[in-house]
């Protein structure tokens, strides 16, 4: 899933030692340009720190993450982890902040007039047209 917006605040790296060795986070927040935008926090771990280095706050970035939830005495927490960090406008297309499967097609409030705009539709032949019974059509 890809979550693109405006890098707004990056928070202290935390570090601390669990049953694996020692391990190192960094959380971000962006905010979408949706109608009604989000902030959303994101964490970076270990070697993915790296990459949300390279950018500043106000940077323009596309974030591919993995939601994971986990329950801790009987409440669900979810974190989604960067997999991978990128500017805007590095080849993947904009459509919209979130990016989970294909986007719909977007509708203009105002009808197009220009004639660039329309698709012609197939032309039927001519024994179509004129009604002849070399149709395979059952009506």
């Amino acid at each position: 899933m890809d979550i693109q917006g405006k890098l707004i605040k990056i928070m202290a790296p935390v570090t601390g030692e669990g049953r694996n060795g020692a391990w190192t986070k960094q959380e971000f927040i962006i905010e979408t340009a949706d109608q009604y935008p989000k902030k959303v926090c994101i964490s970076a771990w270990s070697d993915k720190i790296s990459q949300i280095q390279r950018f500043q706050v106000g940077d323009d970035i596309r974030v591919s993450v993995n939601p994971e939830s986990r329950e801790y005495n009987e409440r669900w927490y979810t974190e989604l982890r960067a997999w991978k960090i990128d500017p805007v406008g590095s080849g993947a297309p904009h459509s919209g902040s979130y990016q989970n499967q294909a986007a719909p097609a977007s509708h203009s409030a105002a009808p197009s007039t220009s004639g660039a705009d329309f698709q012609t539709a197939p032309v039927a032949s001519d024994s179509f047209l004129s009604g002849g019974d070399d149709t395979d059509l059952p009506f």
